[in-house]
């Protein structure tokens, strides 16, 4: 079987502006909700029946007790807001499994929910749905992919390796060293891409650096190396087959009626008999 893991956070706001786009200006209420639920909903019906979607309940976590200016939730716009508990909402009644990210970030819930998927002997190919540069430590061989979608881009290890210069496993210490605005952390002054790649492919983790080599940034690089590093630990599921998309609840057809897309629920109806 194949994993699908989909950063719905990612989605709501990428589906947010393209309709914004096309609506003059105007934000339709549930327009990025619609979207998002239409874009997993053709997932499954190409085949992506065991499927997962973690969301930014809140944009904080326990990141930002461990850097003053690490991303919060200030400058994201109200009518975008007020559409990720819909959003969730959306996605439980459609029969997705969802999982709502507080004390974690989404990436984090995504991070976990690849590395249960990857346990399982039955699970052939796990692949993580987001052009986030920090998912790209996730990624395992050819057996745990990272896929944009604007890109149309599948990446695997050799794909992380030819775009960062460095594997998968040493992603977050490239992070600490460059940097991440989205994130809020600048990394260490003076150390670009090359270097970065250069310095990791030399001497291995930021733990293994001789000390002159950072200097008395090597402590600051440690912390951001733990601000980009993602956690693999959350309990989101304890069998694989508890992601497997059996049809939307009953609860659905209403729901989908109220945000305006009555097609949404017979297709989901004709997708669980395929």
């Amino acid at each position: 079987m194949i994993v699908h893991l989909v950063d719905g956070t990612y989605e709501l706001f990428r589906h947010f502006y393209g309709v914004r786009r096309f609506s003059k200006g105007e934000d339709p209420p549930y327009g990025a909700v619609i979207g998002v639920l239409n874009t997993v909903l053709q997932m499954i019906e190409t085949g992506g029946a065991h499927i997962g979607v973690a969301t930014d309940h809140v944009i904080e976590s326990f990141r930002n007790g461990m850097w003053a200016g690490y991303k919060t939730g200030q400058g994201v716009e109200p009518a975008l807001r007020r559409q990720f508990t819909p959003l969730e909402e959306s996605l439980v009644a459609m029969g997705v499994a969802t999982w709502p990210m507080v004390e974690l970030e989404a990436d984090d819930g995504l991070s976990s929910a690849a590395h249960l998927a990857a346990r399982d002997p039955a699970v052939e190919k796990v692949c993580i749905w987001t052009p986030d540069k920090d998912l790209a430590q996730s990624v395992v061989g050819d057996r745990v992919v990272q896929v944009d979608r604007k890109s149309g881009k599948i990446r695997n290890a050799d794909g992380v390796r030819e775009k960062f210069g460095v594997g998968p496993e040493l992603i977050a210490d490239y992070l600490a060293l460059v940097g991440d605005s989205a994130d809020g952390y600048p990394g260490i002054q003076g150390i670009g891409a090359v270097s970065a790649a250069r310095l990791l492919n030399r001497h291995g983790p930021i733990e293994s650096f001789p000390p002159d080599v950072l200097g008395p940034n090597h402590t600051l690089a440690l912390l951001f190396k733990d601000l980009a590093t993602l956690r693999i630990d959350a309990p989101l599921f304890a069998s694989v087959r508890e992601i497997h998309w059996q049809g939307p609840t009953p609860a659905f057809a209403a729901l989908a009626e109220r945000m305006g897309d009555t097609k949404l629920a017979a297709r989901a109806e004709k997708a669980a008999v395929l």
